[in-house]
């Protein structure tokens, strides 16, 4: 796979998009689900979880119940039920989405030889797939605090465990700076973050997916390759 890619190319080869996201959650969690009718199954997923990050944003995922969310999507309690038996479960299966999707992607770049290409497509990679799945990364970096300590946990050892990746390709790029490479992978991550945190920033400016992706790798491979 090619090193250089834009936001439109991704989006045919993403693990995880707009659409087949409620699939995903379907079949991941069919022994919690008990709506057996995949139609309307994926449609009430898609509900649920647009209307749990649009009352997280409003109220706080800590003031949200149940009720409102009912409120919001219009399902009963009971069908709800269906879904999820918690708050706990929710916070849980977006976090599950988060990692799946970020721990997938470096698989589809192992076959770049070179450091900096494999680096580029990562970065790209890392960022289109936080574009499309905003809501989910804003609220596992906002709301990580909601999970159970177990959850807690294991959003950690999978933020390491991608910083790590990372640190490993750039600790393979010829003749970089000396220094840390697990230190820049924690930045190249920071700027991630930055991008899908604090979107009204890159909207104020007319940055879109390609043009923050494009400075971001002008950054890295200037300065690696210093």
């Amino acid at each position: 796979m090619a090193a250089q890619f834009d936001f439109q190319q991704f989006q045919a080869v993403t693990p995880l998009d707009g659409v087949n996201i409620w699939a995903y959650l379907l079949d991941r969690y069919a022994d919690r689900i008990t709506v057996k009718r995949r139609k309307p199954a994926l449609e009430n997923l898609e509900k649920i979880f647009n209307a749990t990050f649009k009352l997280a944003n409003e109220v706080g995922f800590r003031a949200m119940n149940l009720r409102d969310l009912c409120g919001e999507t219009g399902l009963s309690m009971g069908g709800l039920y269906g879904y999820i038996s918690s708050k706990d479960q929710l916070a849980e299966m977006i976090e599950d989405v988060v990692r799946h999707a970020t721990h997938e992607l470096p698989k589809m770049y192992t076959d770049i030889a070179d450091p900096l290409d494999r680096l580029e497509a990562l970065m790209r990679a890392s960022i289109y797939v936080s574009e499309i799945l905003q809501p989910w990364f804003y609220f596992v970096f906002m709301d990580s605090r909601v999970l159970q300590a177990e959850q807690r946990s294991t959003a950690k050892e999978s933020e390491m465990h991608v910083q790590a990746l990372y640190a490993d390709v750039i600790a393979q790029v010829p003749g970089r700076p000396q220094g840390s490479p697990d230190l820049v992978a924690a930045h190249i991550m920071a700027m991630f973050q930055d991008w899908y945190v604090k979107r009204w920033k890159y909207r104020a400016a007319d940055i879109d997916p390609d043009r923050f992706a494009n400075s971001a790798v002008r950054m890295m491979r200037g300065y690696l390759s210093a």
